[in-house]
């Protein structure tokens, strides 16, 4: 590893000092590792990165996230856009995120969020599990008081707070421009979704920004790619 290097590279991309040693320290223990299966840091394969992280896992009890933040500066500054795409995923998928509270949605009824948290419905995992079929979502309206419409409208919500970026004021604008549903919105060629949304914010006088094409592009692309889990 070029280490002088490798510092300058993590000093440009603006990691503190004390930053950079830990990253370091950590690709050079990953190197050791490597060395001793008979590679090295720029011949790994997303296999050996696996293995590595298993046998983290496996001998400390915890989570190897911190040693693929580190790795993954280490394939960026090489541009080894594989392992770094990789590092990411793996570190991704031990990222445990707090799940999105109902309360946070924009304008919604805060005497509903009581009744539903009373029977232990706080946030958009609880509201889709608790609302996935009409006859759950009527059975959960006769249960909290909460009218169906309403529970529909949650179940919408939390639907569309599957995508990235879709919280709290973007789902209200997806929803009441009328892409309600994972389904809807991956219906839409992003382009045309764009300029609907940018005149619903504008015609409508809606509280918030139009998104920009980027965030359009991906939250379409992402809902091609969720499963269907509620049934309308």
């Amino acid at each position: 590893m070029d280490e002088v290097g490798f510092r300058k590279y993590l000093k440009r991309g603006g990691r503190s000092p004390s930053a950079a040693d830990r990253v370091i320290e950590i690709v050079k223990e990953y190197a050791v590792y490597l060395s001793g299966i008979d590679k090295d840091l720029d011949r790994a394969a997303p296999d050996d990165l696996e293995s590595y992280v298993a046998w983290i896992e496996k001998g400390s009890k915890t989570s190897a996230k911190k040693h693929l933040w580190a790795i993954r500066y280490y394939y960026q500054y090489i541009c080894s856009e594989e392992m770094e795409k990789h590092a990411s995923d793996l570190r991704q998928a031990r990222i445990q995120r707090k799940p999105f509270a109902l309360h946070e949605f924009r304008d919604v009824n805060q005497s509903n969020i009581v009744k539903l948290e009373a029977v232990g419905i706080k946030n958009v995992e609880q509201m889709l599990a608790a609302g996935k079929t009409p006859q759950s979502r009527l059975a959960l309206a006769d249960k909290t008081g909460v009218p169906a419409g309403v529970i529909l409208e949650f179940v919408k919500l939390s639907d569309l707070a599957r995508i990235p970026g879709l919280k709290s004021i973007r789902a209200r604008l997806y929803y009441e421009s009328g892409v309600d549903t994972v389904e809807n919105l991956a219906d839409w060629e992003h382009d045309a979704l764009l300029v609907m949304l940018g005149d619903y914010v504008e015609k409508s006088g809606f509280d918030g920004l139009a998104p920009l094409p980027k965030e359009v592009q991906n939250a379409v692309a992402t809902a091609r790619k969720l499963p269907h889990i509620v049934e309308y």
